[in-house]
């Protein structure tokens, strides 16, 4: 037996007692009656939508199994990091904006080459793709916004 028929019987068994609306007691037991089919109702609709999220929870369960098969072995969830590799990933980041780095064009060559200002310091590199020997230094213009001449 359902909540909802519950309630039904209760009520069908105050009118077989006889207990009509018209007396107070009566009128007590069909306020109590009203509130006991409205609750029984709600808690039918609510074990309803449960059912139902229950239901779409299965299937989107289902499709992420599917898609955990075809990617396989891939690392997709960046949270389940050891907390090394977080401390690791922290100091690199913290590092890399420490450091400035130019990015220049060998005239020779017209390869890219990246210099650090430990490589400006010393005002000359040999260029890693052609050999060439690279003079430099840095502009004290106004206008020259830190270029790099050669």
């Amino acid at each position: 037996m359902t909540i909802v028929e519950k309630a039904a019987y209760l009520k069908g068994l105050t009118e077989g007692l006889g207990i009509t609306p018209e007396t107070k007691e009566g009128k007590l037991w069909a306020a109590l009656q009203d509130l006991l089919t409205d609750m029984a109702h709600e808690i039918e609709d609510l074990q309803s939508a449960q059912l139902d999220m229950a239901d779409a929870l299965d299937e989107l369960t289902d499709e992420v199994t599917v898609l955990q098969d075809c990617c396989g072995d891939l690392d997709l969830n960046p949270l389940d990091e050891d907390e090394d590799d977080e401390d690791e990933e922290d100091e690199d980041e913290d590092s890399s904006f420490d450091e400035v780095l130019y990015d220049v064009t060998c005239p020779v060559c017209g390869e890219e080459i990246t210099l650090d200002e430990d490589m400006l310091a010393q005002g000359s590199i040999d260029c890693p793709h052609c050999g060439e020997a690279l003079e430099f230094e840095m502009g004290d213009d106004e206008d020259s916004d830190d270029e790099l001449k050669f």
